[in-house]
């Protein structure tokens, strides 16, 4: 009995390889009627979105992309991303302000002879019981 070896295929270079496409599939519209819903394929796995057209003053949530339509498919498009927001989800430590809950905390010198001179008077004695 003999074993073959596969015969050896030089890698391709490294420029050579793609990334994994990103992909939208235009299906539907935005029940506000603002924006069309999609499926987009990328890194390995699907989502289902709405994207939106930009409008000044606007906060942005998400992602900026531009949809390049494919020539005899227009419902499908290449996704080229303009502008990604910082990654809320990783495990990077936030300064100690930030992390924080409640009410600003302001101590300031001025606030505190203000402090001082509403609430740290000498109680009245009076002969009232309130």
């Amino acid at each position: 009995m003999t074993i073959r070896k596969p015969s050896a295929l030089p890698a391709p270079p490294a420029s050579a390889e793609k990334a994994a496409p990103d992909v939208a599939i235009v299906h539907g519209v935005t029940p506000d009627g603002e924006g069309l819903q999609i499926l987009r394929a990328r890194d390995n796995r699907l989502e289902l979105g709405a994207i939106r057209p930009l409008r000044e003053g606007a906060p942005i949530s998400g992602e900026v992309v531009r949809l390049r339509p494919r020539e005899n498919q227009p419902l499908v498009c290449d996704v080229d991303v303009e502008y990604k927001p910082p990654d809320t989800t990783s495990d990077r430590q936030l300064p100690q302000a930030a992390q924080r809950t409640g009410p600003a905390q302001v101590a300031s010198d001025e606030y505190r002879r203000n402090w001082d001179a509403i609430w740290n008077r000498e109680p009245r004695k009076s002969g009232l019981a309130n």
